[in-house]
């Protein structure tokens, strides 16, 4: 068999910024995948972006299905929710965005068919591909004895710039956006949360979240997408009986996160593994937990 035919023939919903910049180009480049169509729900923009990297419009969701061994996904949460549960009916591999679903509802709609499909299935959690924070994470597992830990993402993306005119952005804020990077890290990094013990939501979208963890750390999150930070900040901290180490900034650009999580979710597809550490299970538990940080302030 030809390395061209052991690829992974992928269709991609959606055509908005971050489909340009980083499913197309990453799953044209990639050695395991091979784009093969675009759909979306505007036709103009899919047009625009099929046209770029030589591909097929598909005239339906359904059809593109016909076509691709697995499905990407580029949409705001309630459509990826709706096209994600067919997909995994009609059997497709699927590359998700976070967060999994518009509501918890949707999110274990979009699990459950995962699951019941036995499909294979990734979460786009960009910061947790890249290689800095897999050496981090792996020494905090190694020395252990965590005892609390911290997250600040605080950034002016939704005042200007290619994401600005993000209307699900803007309805949800930074808690759906950025939320579920920040939550994955502390979660990996102090063990599974437990509990939203305190949130608040003020002005400029900022939320500030007080969490529990199964191994009795607690940790903080800070998270705005409307302050204006040039760069932004992203920095998470832990600290415990081995002191203090912190993981800064975004280094790896999110293409090559990108890359990475191709790697993983070529290898899962091939060779029949389901479980990882970014799975549709994990996109569900982290919508579970911004759905408890909303019933704290009221607005679940």
């Amino acid at each position: 068999m030809s390395a061209v035919e052991r690829q992974l023939r992928v269709g991609l919903i959606g055509a908005g910024p971050w489909a340009h910049a980083v499913h197309a180009p990453g799953l044209t480049d990639h050695p395991g995948t091979l784009l093969t169509s675009v759909w979306a729900r505007r036709p103009e923009a899919a047009k625009e972006l099929a046209d770029q990297h030589g591909v097929a419009v598909a005239a339906s969701p359904e059809a593109l299905l016909d076509e691709v061994d697995a499905v990407a996904f580029a949409v705001p949460p309630s459509v990826q929710a709706q096209y994600a549960v067919q997909a995994a009916r009609a059997g497709k591999h699927l590359l998700l965005e976070k967060p999994l679903g518009g509501d918890v509802d949707q999110a274990r709609r979009v699990a459950e068919a995962v699951g019941e499909a036995g499909v294979a299935a990734l979460v786009m959690l960009t910061l947790h591909f890249a290689p800095e924070t897999t050496d981090w994470l792996a020494e905090l597992d190694r020395l252990g004895g965590w005892a609390g830990g911290s997250a600040k993402w605080l950034s002016g993306a939704l005042l200007g710039g290619p994401y600005s005119g993000s209307s699900w952005r803007h309805e949800q804020g930074a808690l759906a956006d950025i939320g579920p990077h920040a939550l994955d890290l502390l979660d990996s990094a102090l063990g599974r949360i437990t509990e939203v013990i305190g949130a608040h939501h003020g002005g400029s979208d900022l939320w500030h979240l007080l969490l529990a963890h199964e191994t009795g750390a607690t940790s903080t999150a800070s998270l705005s997408l409307r302050l204006p930070m040039r760069p932004t900040v992203v920095e998470f901290t832990v600290y415990g009986e081995h002191g203090h180490r912190a993981l800064g900034g975004k280094n790896t650009p999110a293409q090559e996160c990108y890359t990475a999580l191709l790697d993983d979710f070529v290898a899962m597809v091939h060779s029949g593994v389901r479980e990882h550490a970014c799975d549709a299970q994990r996109g569900l538990h982290l919508q579970l937990v911004l759905d408890q940080a909303l019933r704290k302030i009221g607005q679940s």
